[in-house]
């Protein structure tokens, strides 16, 4: 009905999608400055509430800026580099947006705000407000002001909010820069692929009409919620993605009915019918799975299923209604040139039949090929991510490759302790028992200063206290527990959970940038035993409403999760324990920070279900015209093999490109995928699924007789 409909009004659709996309261009043009800048945060944690019982009763909070002051002659304790870092600590105080400012002359000198060489001391500085007001509002104009040369020192900005800006901006330049490098290749690809251009312009622009839909739907949603600008990065690459993916697989059923002798308007009508309810099917399971996103409580990772949802809607929109219209409108000028082969005399027909003759043999090479891959993934260790995400090119990742190189302690890094009802008698021996946990450099308290697990009663870090003691006293009911760096690159969550096991004789919370990610990294991984349910468990409902089988789900599921590992398994041998980073140019941290993954694993996880789809929707309708369970394989998989391996080699190069970019995030978010789409759809989709088919036969399409009764009712057949 739909079909004949479109094949009817062909240019009058046409001319709706180019308008729709034209004014989508224009509407969510304004997406990217909507969307907003994110923490790794986690709302209503016990870090949280310390952020904001330091910034309403203390009027300060963890530092989130740095100024590095590096004296041009002499040390930073000559009288020229004292003033000098004397009056840029009083300016950056009073600098509008920035709350408070210390540093090591304000601080009575301590060793652990100077380099070891004495050539360099730190003014560390906290800005009230959300990221969106100190890196969008803020830093922009801070950066430049106190990034400068005098005759006494150089200065250069950093902090966790400015690496994290200028994480944001580097990723903005590497996607641009990808896309721009993806959109020739695609095309190039296509054309390789369809041998004719006008089918290769009209699927690209399927996948332009789902980045533009995809930006102008955020643009709503940014209306009723806060979205991360992170999620137009993803709106980008699987606009492009999904869109030919679909586009290929209306292509090539088009062809098909073309080649069967049907006129172009029936040709359009049966392709609506039989590729529009696959894509529909497969558009479903890719949205299902980033939709599970929304049950972690973090507006980073919600966004991405927002994004991942509209770039569904827009690409199978496009690929079903507005493609079709396209296809009737040039007709058999899709038609590729040449004799084409009996599906029996290609090479996946002949592969499907020898592989389901030995299927033991190999499944058995199959499988172990991917256990071996997946195998790194064992040794997976979650950690926090900082500065050394960005290219030593980096202003900011310069300036914390000369901390982590001269300083011994990095006091931006500090836990923070927030108590209630305590004394400074009480406090003291509360103080002295933090200062001698393992990888704690000091304990700055109302008490007094303890360091190495030792009180200095009138040394603190070989200055005289008696210059620290209202620095202390104005600590009252707090604490600050400075880490080494050695401890804080080793296991910063092990020391954040130490120190809150530490008894105490009274209440008394944590927090400080490693409390937060800490906090953020448990909320994270806490919720992924029910976000791999959730994917499973909607993913299984809709492989059923389309097969009516129990047995095809649970075998697409256990392909899935074999397919993943691989690419969790790459992800551990190449970012964590750093094969291949000078190849790949990345400094590897020695651990993973857990949101990638998860993102991948969700996308990835659609993906693969999309080629499923495509295959067994191709295999059940052969089974139903031939009721032969095991000769309706090797034909299924011989009319869509070809299309999955041009839509996965193509959505591979699409992930690849942003492999070249800049930011660990990205390289990380392309080589993983790219790898995971390719094994999905040889090893995976050409050996496993073949011999899991051969070996279940006709209980491939099995299920007890209630459930058949309701996939009559409820299932969405033709």
């Amino acid at each position: 009905m739909l079909g004949r409909f479109i094949a009817a009004r062909a240019r009058l659709i046409v001319a709706l999608g180019i308008a729709v996309a034209l004014f989508a261009g224009v509407f969510g043009a304004g997406t990217i400055n909507a969307l907003s800048l994110n923490r790794f945060e986690a709302p209503g944690s016990e870090s949280m509430r310390v952020r904001d019982t330091l910034a309403r009763e203390y009027r300060t909070g963890s530092p989130n800026l740095a100024l590095l002051v590096t004296a041009r002659q002499g040390r930073v304790d000559s009288p020229a580099v004292a003033e000098a870092g004397e009056a840029l600590t009083r300016e950056l105080a009073t600098y509008s947006g920035v709350g408070a400012a210390w540093s090591y002359w304000s601080r009575g000198e301590p060793e652990t705000l100077r380099s070891r060489d004495g050539r360099q001391a730190l003014i560390l500085a906290w800005a009230p407000g959300d990221a969106n007001q100190v890196r969008r509002d803020l830093l922009p104009t801070l950066t430049p002001a106190f990034t400068r040369t005098s005759d006494a020192v150089t200065v250069r900005v950093g902090g966790s909010d400015e690496v994290f800006r200028q994480t944001m901006t580097q990723a903005r330049q590497d996607f641009l820069r990808a896309e721009l490098l993806v959109l020739p290749l695609v095309l190039l690809l296509l054309w390789w692929v369809y041998r004719r251009i006008s089918p290769a312009l009209v699927t690209v622009g399927i996948g332009l009409f789902a980045v533009l839909g995809s930006l102008a739907i955020l643009r709503g949603v940014v209306a009723f919620t806060d979205v991360s600008t992170f999620a137009a990065n993803i709106a980008l690459v699987m606009g492009i993605g999904l869109g030919v993916d679909y586009g290929l697989f209306v292509v090539f059923r088009f062809r098909e009915e073309l080649r069967g002798g049907h006129a172009v308007p029936d040709a359009v009508a049966r392709t609506v019918r039989g590729a529009g309810r696959t894509v529909l099917f497969s558009g479903g399971t890719v949205a299902a799975s980033l939709s599970v996103l929304l049950v972690f409580p973090f507006p980073f990772l919600r966004s991405f299923a927002y994004a991942g949802v509209a770039v569904v809607l827009a690409a199978v929109v496009g690929a079903t209604v507005l493609l079709p219209a396209a296809l009737k409108l040039l007709g058999h000028r899709v038609e590729r040139r040449g004799p084409v082969p009996e599906v029996t005399d290609g090479f996946w027909y002949s592969a499907a039949r020898r592989v389901m003759r030995r299927p033991f043999a190999f499944g058995g090479a199959a499988l172990a090929i991917l256990l071996l891959l997946g195998a790194p993934f064992l040794g997976v260790r979650f950690g926090l991510p900082d500065d050394r995400v960005l290219p030593t090119s980096a202003p900011a990742r310069q300036l914390y490759d000369q901390v982590r190189a001269g300083f011994p302690v990095e006091e931006a890094d500090a836990i923070q302790l927030v108590t209630s009802g305590a004394s400074p008698e009480s406090v003291a021996p509360y103080a002295a028992a933090l200062s001698r946990l393992p990888g704690v450099a000091r304990v700055d308290s109302s008490a007094g200063s303890y360091q190495g697990g030792a009180r200095s009663a009138d040394r603190v870090d070989g200055v005289d206290r008696t210059d620290q003691v209202d620095d202390l006293d104005r600590l009252g009911q707090r604490l600050v527990v400075l880490p080494t760096s050695a401890r804080l690159a080793e296991d910063a969550t092990g020391l954040v959970r130490e120190v809150r096991a530490v008894p105490a004789p009274f209440t008394v919370e944590a927090g400080g940038y490693p409390a937060e990610l800490t906090d953020y990294r448990d909320g994270v991984t806490s919720k992924l035993p029910l976000v791999g349910a959730l994917i499973v468990a909607v993913t299984f409902v809709l492989l059923f409403l389309m097969t009516g089988s129990l047995i095809a789900p649970l075998k697409a599921t256990l392909l899935n999760v074999l397919s993943l590992s691989v690419m969790f398994g790459a992800l551990v041998l190449v970012f964590q324990q750093g094969h291949f980073s000078g190849l790949l140019g990345f400094t590897p941290t020695g651990s993973i920070e857990p949101s990638v993954p998860i993102l991948m694993f969700c996308i990835a996880y659609g993906l693969s279900m999309d080629y499923e789809v495509f295959l067994l929707a191709r295999i059940k309708e052969e089974y139903d015209r031939t009721g032969d369970a095991l000769a309706s394989v090797p034909l299924g998989i011989a009319r869509s093999a070809p299309l999955v391996t041009a839509a996965a080699a193509i959505l591979a190069v699409s992930f690849a490109t942003y492999a070249t970019g800049q930011v660990v995030f990205l390289k990380q978010l392309g080589i993983g995928m790219a790898l995971a789409i390719l094994v999905d759809a040889t090893l995976i989709r050409g050996v496993l699924l073949p011999v899991l088919m051969r070996l279940a036969g006709p209980a491939n399409w099995w299920a007890p007789r209630p459930l058949r009764r309701l996939h009559r009712l409820i299932g969405l057949t033709d």
